[in-house]
């Protein structure tokens, strides 16, 4: 992942959130680029575990303060991030998810080549007025994106849908295939303390992810006791945490284990034996993927990029309808009835993510963008999987 500039090009990462997919996304790139030798800076609220992590990595981390939401506060995360900018002087700015994305085309304005990845739209995660301003300004915003990356062609769809006249480009979420790999189960339940309680040979449903309205976890256990009805000896864990922990708490039986976020996701996606994302909206998540690299089947609800993340031929019980408890539950206890057709789902999805999600294809493409944004685009090549680009305006594209 070479940028073959000289000197190597400053590229600024502005993330909020620092947590969940987001900030693992980030974190990858920073370090794909760090080994290429490209100098990386991260702007992002400071004192937290990823912080921490680029650090660790060799980033130069910039801290700026800032929610998720915004709001009131947004004029000063703006100026914050502003004086941020004054001082890194980058070449490229890569704003991941909503909030970094405002505050960094506010802040730039096009001054600069800018790379904006919604990973989820924001309009998808609020209602109402709420809704329309966010809509109103990812339309008006995406004229101070030198790029938009999305990171599946069914959530740039639904920008283009939405009226987002954006110059785009499509670069699917992988992972590391070397740390999400298979292992035996059971030696993985054993080295998990909140499965001490649970009989080693119940058959475990997994779900990883922030407890939060996105992630669906509600629905999953509206589900659960139709899940019980048919597979008695099941049991579900949901791994993570959030604003949602209590309400969840409050309306989950008494068997379900919450184990809490974790710092590391692989053991428990390897003790699972189906892992379930029921999310109302996604970009593409990285869960089912993750899971499939660990040899895992998965089912999960068709949102933006579920259908992309899945294998050509995969078992179309999977893939659910978003929202509706009852097909999530069918699939979900049918799946765990048939520990054969599991086995081979596992085989699959490994294969699938080793040719077409390893998060090396994901950088390699993003390391593509810079370089275009930098030097001017190169010549085309035909066949590439890794990324398509859709350009969907008059402008011309600024190097």
């Amino acid at each position: 992942m070479y940028l073959s500039t000289d000197p190597p090009p400053r590229v600024l990462h502005v993330t909020q959130p620092v947590d969940g997919g987001v900030a693992r996304v980030v974190a990858d790139l920073v370090r794909a680029q760090l080994a290429s030798g490209t100098r990386v800076t991260v702007a992002c609220p400071d004192g937290n575990s990823f912080a921490r992590e680029v650090r660790a990595l060799g980033a130069e981390v910039r801290p700026w303060q800032a929610t998720r939401a915004p709001g009131r506060q947004l004029p000063g995360e703006v100026r914050r991030l502003g004086r941020v900018l004054a001082r890194v002087r980058p070449d490229v700015v890569h704003a991941h998810s909503a909030k970094a994305g405002l505050a960094a085309r506010l802040a730039l304005r096009g001054r600069i080549p800018t790379v904006f990845q919604p990973h989820a739209w924001s309009f998808e995660a609020v209602d109402g007025t709420a809704a329309a301003l966010a809509l109103r300004w990812e339309r008006w915003g995406a004229r101070w994106a030198t790029r938009v990356v999305c990171v599946s062609e069914a959530e740039r769809a639904t920008g283009t849908h939405a009226g987002v006249h954006a110059r785009w480009q499509v670069i699917p979420n992988g992972v590391d295939p070397e740390r999400f790999r298979p292992a035996p189960a059971q030696a993985a339940r054993a080295a998990l303390p909140p499965l001490a309680g649970v009989d080693p040979a119940a058959p475990l449903v997994v779900c990883v992810g922030r407890l939060c309205r996105q992630k669906g976890q509600d629905v999953l256990l509206s589900a659960w006791d139709t899940v019980l009805r048919r597979v008695p000896r099941a049991r579900l864990v949901l791994v993570g945490d959030g604003p949602d922990t209590a309400p969840l708490r409050a309306a989950a039986p008494p068997d379900v284990v919450f184990a809490g976020a974790a710092a590391d996701a692989v053991p428990w996606y390897q003790a699972a034996d189906l892992v379930v994302l029921p999310s109302r909206w996604e970009g593409m998540a990285l869960a089912p993927l993750e899971a499939m690299a660990c040899g895992r089947p998965v089912v999960m609800t068709d949102v933006d990029g579920a259908r992309e993340s899945l294998p050509a031929g995969y078992d179309p019980r999977c893939l659910v309808p978003a929202h509706e408890p009852e097909p999530l539950a069918e699939s979900i206890g049918a799946l765990l009835s048939e520990p054969g057709p599991r086995a081979s789902l596992g085989r699959h999805g490994r294969r699938h993510v080793l040719t077409t999600h390893d998060v090396r294809l994901t950088a390699d493409a993003v390391a593509g963008v810079y370089r275009e944004l930098l030097t001017g685009p190169p010549a085309r090549r035909a066949g590439s999987a890794a990324c398509g680009d859709h350009t969907e305006s008059r402008e011309p594209i600024h190097s």
